[in-house]
């Protein structure tokens, strides 16, 4: 079957890793389905993976992507939920908690095979390119927002970095949940993006807000870190889910952190029953992701070399 794969690693070159052709089928496994992909988006988590990144060369080569949406054997539409082990079906119950394309090969390919209990019913009311789009940076934007930071309609949250998936999810997802949003990012034409998906206001990195905020969702790292602490009112919260420009900020803050009570939270992905909730909250009120353009997967290089460029706005969806 048509696949995109890594073929190995490169921590400086990672797309000089990246394959297209042909790899074997999904074999048949007890407990698991074998899922026929209709479309399937980028992360940055598949870059990490070119660059070896939670990938052991014992698992090359290894075809790529978290998030799929498609058909199972019985013409289901489903999506996946790409968290693997987190519950022992399909798996030993002794299995550490992975992704797919750490222990198991990925969506970017005709075909993925998962544990079956990691198949949602695909709302009629998305299609597949949207639906694809929500099991890892959507469902990452869920949880920080309404598990790990807590807000509540009213509440005023800073988002860093729009234009990422998971920061283009955080401001659509906040806005139709009744949040003051604000974002940064260091393009103008994003931060006006920015404004036509809902926020409230778009700034510079760095920027004074109207207000201090009752949380940050925090995924740039470094060269946030220090503005997104001094953006929160006393006994705010922090959510953190990446560091895509370090992760060793300049100044930690701990002074402000400790003295005003501020609350710092890591955020890693979501579990299945809040990848159903997402899912039901974009059915019953219309919100969609965000998509930045879709390819057919025989073109997935050129959406690689846009998401390391970082050349995009939302998600770049792969279709089949």
């Amino acid at each position: 079957m048509f696949a995109v794969y890594a073929a190995r690693t490169d921590a400086e070159q990672p797309l000089s890793a990246l394959e297209l052709g042909e790899r074997p089928a999904p074999e048949e496994r007890e407990g698991w389905s074998t899922v026929t992909v209709r479309a399937a988006s980028l992360n940055h988590h598949d870059l990490w993976s070119l660059r070896g990144v939670g990938l052991g060369q014992e698992k090359l080569p290894m075809i790529l992507g978290c998030d799929a949406a498609g058909t199972d054997p019985d013409g289901n539409e489903v999506v996946v939920y790409p968290v693997i082990g987190l519950s022992g079906h399909g798996v030993g119950p002794k299995e550490p908690r992975s992704i797919l394309t750490e222990r198991y090969q990925g969506t970017f390919a005709e075909q993925v095979a998962v544990p079956t209990w990691n198949l949602l019913p695909k709302p009629a009311e998305l299609s597949f390119e949207e639906a694809a789009c929500l099991p890892t940076a959507w469902l990452t934007a869920y949880r920080m927002l309404f598990t790990n930071a807590g807000v509540k309609p009213g509440d005023s949250v800073l988002v860093q970095g729009a234009g990422g998936g998971v920061s283009t999810a955080a401001i659509v997802l906040g806005r139709a949940a009744g949040l003051r949003v604000y974002a940064t990012s260091r393009d103008e034409a994003k931060r006006k993006r920015a404004l036509d998906l809902g926020a409230h206001g778009a700034f510079e990195p760095g920027a004074r807000l109207p207000q201090r905020v009752d949380a940050v969702i925090e995924t740039v790292g470094a060269a946030t870190w220090s503005h997104s602490v001094k953006s929160l009112r006393p006994g705010g919260t922090l959510v953190i889910s990446g560091a895509t420009s370090g992760v060793n900020p300049p100044a930690a803050e701990l002074n402000r952190i400790f003295f005003l009570e501020l609350k710092v939270v890591g955020s890693t992905m979501g579990t299945k029953e809040e990848l159903a909730g997402l899912l039901d909250f974009c059915a019953v009120t219309g919100v969609r992701p965000v998509i930045d353009s879709v390819l057919p997967m025989e073109r997935a290089r050129e959406g690689f070399e846009r998401l390391a460029a970082g050349d995009v706005f939302g998600k770049i969806v792969l279709t089949r």
